[in-house]
């Protein structure tokens, strides 16, 4: 199964405007792991909720 991006805010039950599949885990504080790809991964580090800080980043595919 392929997951698509999120990207790049990660709104609940969104599954955001990009198609591409997701290849990276984004942690986030109160939420549901935020799924993006390398083109969302630098944006959603700044603009989506409850991202942790430092970050943590998880390759998953």
């Amino acid at each position: 199964m392929t997951l698509t991006c999120q990207g790049p805010y990660g709104a609940e039950g969104d599954p955001g405007d990009c198609a591409d599949p997701a290849r990276f885990e984004v942690a986030r504080h109160g939420l549901a792991p935020l799924r993006v790809c390398p083109v969302h991964l630098g944006p959603s580090l700044l603009l989506a909720a409850g991202v942790l800080w430092p970050p943590e980043v998880s390759l998953i595919g």
